[in-house]
């Protein structure tokens, strides 16, 4: 087992500690910036510390789950890179590839995601499948060994830097939606593959809509079984909630040695704006200090499991309430000049009606905790056991 001492000074060896007040970038806002997290991932793939429990020869260090939890602890004190671009290789990607991957698919792709080299995507969103993802039309044919895709993707987060994407495509027509998917693997750099970036509200193009026209692709890169892919995908998105909702630990106050907890970053960076002298603004914001710290309480229990569930939804969904709500009382702190972009808060306000979206509705968040979490009645599916050729059509 690891000592504190023992994270801290290996981490010392090549990152900075944080400064007291100055927060970090967070989900890629108004940034593009690739070489600081990449920097940072070529040094830290040496001992595994990016990616603690995953197999050392795959560019971890097989970290416990105890250990891997103090790792990311302490990795609060330093000035870590924002690895938004990287995110999906790193939380979704390389644990899926754990689960459902084979032993080559695990070495060909893993240590490169772990050292940054290689930047994933995720293919799963299309026009007429966003929440009900499993109505995805994105055809693959076998031919021999091969599979050729033919279709549309939408909403992919890091496509226009992606080297390769993780797309879930239909191999079957004639059996219920959910039965006929498949995963693959595909280089983004493919000359079928053509990826548009769409511009955001906040100015930032790191959506992009995908259109795929016969790229092959070797069934070497077939991430599951045939036909098993919605349980390739569920995974996918259980560790994209996971890691969405458990990223800061709710924000709460952080103790000095030995000392008083003292005020969270993002609310100590407010201090010289001066609106704690307004007590309306005052209660606002530790009325979001006091959710803060339920929700660092909650994820810490929830950190006992190594293998994300549908509990991870409500994770995402406090998640997405701190991120709104910061930016929203951050903006406010200005005054009348929150109503103006050129200052440091409204890149981020922007930004913030995205989380209800990104990752999964908050709908679809709530439904999932209310059936597989407390148990209450499922929503009727009347085109769960009918040919996804006749559903897609409409039943009615």
């Amino acid at each position: 087992m690891l000592s504190d001492d023992d994270i801290r000074s290996g981490m010392e060896a090549f990152l900075e500690r944080r400064k007291p007040g100055v927060r970090a970038a967070t989900m890629g806002v108004g940034s593009d910036d690739l070489e600081s997290g990449r920097r940072y991932l070529q040094a830290a793939a040496a001992d595994g510390w990016a990616v603690p429990s995953w197999p050392a020869e795959l560019g971890g260090r097989g970290a416990s789950g105890e250990d891997g939890r103090a790792i990311k602890r302490i990795q609060r004190e330093f000035a870590v890179p924002d690895l938004y671009v990287y995110a999906v290789g790193l939380a979704m990607v390389g644990p899926t590839l754990l689960a459902h991957g084979t032993t080559e698919q695990q070495r060909q792709w893993m240590p490169s995601i772990a050292n940054g080299s290689e930047i994933w995507c995720q293919m799963f969103s299309e026009p007429e499948a966003g929440s009900d993802l499993a109505n995805v039309a994105m055809k693959a044919e076998r031919d021999g060994d091969e599979w050729t895709l033919d279709g549309q993707k939408v909403w992919t987060s890091r496509g226009m830097w992606a080297t390769w994407g993780l797309v879930l495509a239909r191999t079957d027509t004639e059996v219920p939606k959910h039965n006929g998917l498949t995963m693959f693997a595909i280089r983004m750099d493919d000359p079928a593959v053509e990826v548009r970036p769409l511009v955001q509200m906040n100015g930032d193009k790191h959506f992009s809509e995908v259109f795929v026209s016969g790229a092959r692709i070797p069934d070497s890169w077939r991430i599951g079984e045939l036909g098993t892919g919605w349980n390739v995908a569920v995974t996918v998105l259980a560790h994209e909630r996971a890691s969405a909702g458990g990223g800061g630990g709710g924000g709460g106050a952080k103790k000095q040695r030995g000392g008083a907890p003292t005020a969270p970053t993002w609310l100590a960076a407010l201090l010289p704006d001066g609106p704690f002298d307004d007590p309306i603004w005052r209660q606002r914001a530790m009325n979001a200090y006091a959710f803060d710290q339920a929700a660092s309480w909650t994820n810490s229990r929830a950190a006992a499991s190594r293998q994300p569930g549908p509990a991870g939804s409500g994770a995402k969904l406090r998640a997405t309430r701190q991120y709104r709500d910061r930016a929203t009382i951050a903006l406010d702190s200005l005054g009348p000049d929150g109503m103006l972009t050129d200052n440091e808060h409204s890149m981020t306000y922007l930004t913030s009606p995205s989380m209800s979206i990104r990752g999964g509705t908050d709908e679809i968040q709530r439904n999932i905790l209310g059936e597989r979490v407390l148990g209450m009645p499922a929503e009727p599916r009347v085109d769960r056991d009918i040919p996804w050729s006749r559903s897609r059509k409409g039943l009615l």
